[in-house]
């Protein structure tokens, strides 16, 4: 595949971005929203983690349309506000964990396959979105690292994610975190299509039946190495862009802005049908 290419004999065309995640799409609205181009957009979405859109600029009904045509178009779609302004979002506290690496959904048995996003307003710093690929970092591990991790099983915490926000929560703060059940998923994921990839992020409590020190160490080694440059793209934000990340395959953050700063994306899902295996 050439930097930038026409997909088979479509209207899309595609650049990719970096050697191993996320390519940028450009084709006619009217023809994304029709569908015409889900099944491109799906393949594309798995082989490279990451599909963006410049300024396209969707209206919601759009967007969520759009959203359809990815995935099962009898679920009830809708767009949550992803901002920092309680006013707009009731659970802007919870969301202060998009600033550590994570995998939405480690608390389910099923993730969601992927995220729609798209930006209505922006920061004046900081807020860009950072993916990593992590079937490409599983990829590139070693024979005797893949047989090492092979089995391996971890267990995550909601509790351990929010305490990257707040260390010191207090008791009853506490309880509320722990009303959330630990959820013990492969380190490694083994896809229904024979692919495999790293399952890590700030869920990650510990690995089951290895001391505490020993599997922090083997977790927090392992997120260095799928967060490489070589493994990661950072999408810098222009009003009206629009980006799709496959889930089950890449991990993501935000980096820091100003709480303040209004900053508003709307973000639809589509479904995920794969259960962790």
């Amino acid at each position: 595949m050439t930097a930038q290419s026409a997909i088979a004999s479509s209207g899309l065309i595609r650049t990719d971005l970096t050697p191993k995640i996320a390519s940028e799409l450009k084709a006619d609205i009217d023809e994304l929203v029709s569908g015409k181009y889900s099944e491109e957009i799906r393949n594309l979405l798995e082989e490279r983690g990451v599909v963006a859109f410049r300024a396209l600029n969707l209206s919601d009904e759009q967007q969520i349309a759009f959203t359809k045509t990815l995935g099962n178009s009898e679920l009830d779609y809708k767009i949550s506000k992803i901002t920092m302004d309680p006013l707009e979002n009731p659970k802007a506290e919870y969301i202060k964990g998009a600033f550590y690496w994570h995998i939405d959904g480690t608390m389910l048995d099923i993730p969601i396959f992927a995220s729609v996003m798209s930006s209505r307003r922006l920061s004046e710093t900081g807020g860009r979105t950072e993916f990593c690929n992590t079937y490409a970092a599983y990829d590139a591990l070693s024979d005797e690292e893949k047989a090492a991790i092979e089995g391996l099983k971890v267990v995550h915490l909601f509790e351990a994610s929010q305490r990257y926000v707040k260390p010191e929560p207090t008791y009853e703060e506490l309880q509320q975190w722990q009303t959330y059940q630990p959820n013990t998923l492969p380190l490694v994921w083994t896809h229904r299509s024979g692919r495999k990839s790293l399952v890590l992020g700030s869920t990650a409590s510990h690995v089951e039946g290895m001391e505490l020190q020993e599997g922090w160490a083997l977790l927090t080694k392992l997120r260095d190495w799928a967060t490489r440059p070589e493994f990661s793209y950072s999408h810098e934000w222009q009003l009206g862009d629009l980006v799709i990340w496959d889930n089950t395959g890449t991990m993501h953050r935000a980096t820091p802005y100003p709480l303040d700063s209004g900053r508003l994306m709307y973000r639809t899902q589509i479904a995920g049908d794969e259960p962790f295996a």
